[in-house]
C-alpha cells in the first residue's frame, strides 16, 4: 500500500492547488544545504534562533530567491540544536520537505480531505502548532502534515471538518511560537500514521530511513516545485 501512494501521485493527473502561493508561476528558489557538508553552516551558533534566521534570510537575498526550500530525505546537522532529536541514535533525517518563507505567509490544502487532528506540540526545536489532513485518492488513505504553523491557526479547526482544495488552513508561525526555528512550512506526506494524533516524526533516525521514507513519500510529488536550480 505504502509503494502504491507513491506511485499513485506520482502518476497522477490532478492538478493540485499551490500550498503556498508564490509571486510568479515560476519563482526563484534556492535548495539550502542542512547537513554536515555545510561548512559554512557549521560555524553559526545555530542555537540561537535570530543567528540562524539570519543566515536563511542571506540566503534568500543573496540568490535573489522568493522561497527556500530544504530536502527531503536529508541528513541534517541542523537538529543538534535541540535536545529533542537526542537519544541513544539522535534523529537527524529529514522526512519533509520545508518551505522557508516570512511568518505570516498563508499556506493552504493541496487536495481535498478532512482535518484528522492538530496540536501544539511545544518545546524548543518541535513542530510547534501542527495541522494533519486526510485524504483518499483511488482508495488510498494518506495524510498530510504542517508544521510550524501559528497559534491562532488552530482555533479555526475541528477534527473531522472537510477542507476543500485550495482552501487556506494557516500560516507561518513566528519564532519562538513556532517551535523557535527560522520562519518556515514543514510539510510531510504519512500513510500510516502509527496510531499518532496531532503529531507525527519529521526527523528519523538513519538506521530507519528505508521505513520512513517509504512511509513517508517525497512531498514534491504533490508540490511539483523545481528544485533543480
Amino acid at each position: 500500500m505504502k509503494l502504491a501512494l507513491k506511485e499513485i501521485l506520482k502518476n497522477s493527473k490532478i492538478d493540485y492547488s499551490p500550498v503556498v502561493k508564490f509571486k510568479t508561476d515560476h519563482p526563484a528558489l534556492v535548495v539550502l544545504d542542512l547537513s554536515e557538508n555545510n561548512l559554512e553552516l557549521q560555524k553559526l551558533d545555530i542555537k540561537d534562533t535570530e543567528t540562524f534566521n539570519r543566515w536563511i534570510s542571506r540566503q534568500l537575498v543573496y540568490k535573489e530567491a522568493e522561497a527556500g526550500i530544504g530536502g527531503y530525505g536529508e541528513n541534517r546537522i541542523i537538529y543538534r540544536r535541540s535536545d529533542h532529536y537526542d537519544g541513544d541514535e539522535p534523529r537527524s533525517i529529514h522526512l519533509g520537505l520545508d518551505i522557508w518563507m516570512p511568518a505570516g505567509t498563508e499556506i493552504f490544502a493541496p487536495l481535498e480531505g478532512i482535518t484528522h487532528s492538530f496540536q501544539d506540540n511545544q518545546g524548543f526545536g518541535n513542530y510547534g502548532p501542527t495541522i494533519i489532513l486526510e485524504h483518499q485518492l483511488q482508495q488510498i488513505r494518506f495524510f498530510s502534515l504542517y508544521g510550524h504553523l501559528s497559534r491562532e491557526d488552530l482555533k479555526n479547526f475541528q477534527a473531522g471538518q472537510k477542507v476543500s482544495s485550495g482552501t487556506k488552513i494557516g500560516t507561518i508561525g513566528p519564532y519562538p511560537e513556532n517551535g523557535d526555528w527560522p520562519p518556515h512550512l514543514h510539510f510531510q506526506l504519512i500513510t500510516d500514521l502509527l496510531g499518532n494524533n496531532g503529531d507525527f516524526p519529521g526527523v528519523a533516525k538513519p538506521s530507519q530511513k528505508d521505513f520512513y521514507l517509504t512511509n513517508c513519500p517525497d512531498p514534491n510529488l504533490i508540490l511539483n516545485l523545481n528544485l533543480n536550480e
